[in-house]
């Protein structure tokens, strides 16, 4: 097996100095270019990402009263309580807290987790 490999090595005589091309200079300034900061400031995603993470949690709260086949009454406080088929509203807020706390829960356990791992070097 005879492998040869070609590349292409261009000498900048003013420079004194090897330029290595493995593309032979295929690329025009145009595409040299598109890699270059432009001074503008980059789209945060994150506000996107938490606002269709917040209305996913807020339709799957929904979606999980819809199942629900029994009538509850549920109090927050002794001075407000409602049933769970009469306001659907009050009861996917209910259930969308009832997740929330949850899920931060469950973050701060990791976080907490992953300091505790860090310290002891697992």
């Amino acid at each position: 097996m005879n492998f040869d490999i070609v590349i292409d090595m261009d000498v900048d005589d003013e420079a004194k100095k090897v330029i290595w091309s493995l593309q032979n200079n295929k690329r025009s300034e145009e595409e040299r270019n598109v890699f270059k900061p432009t001074g503008k400031k980059t789209i945060r995603k994150e506000f996107i990402y938490f606002t269709i993470a917040f209305f996913s949690l807020l339709l799957l709260s929904f979606l999980l009263t819809q199942f629900s086949t029994q009538n509850e009454e549920i109090c927050i406080t002794d001075d407000f309580c409602f049933f769970s088929k009469d306001n659907i509203l009050y009861y996917t807020l209910y259930v969308f807290g009832n997740l929330l706390i949850i899920i931060i829960g469950l973050f701060i356990a990791y976080k907490i987790g992953k300091k505790i791992g860090d310290k002891l070097q697992v």
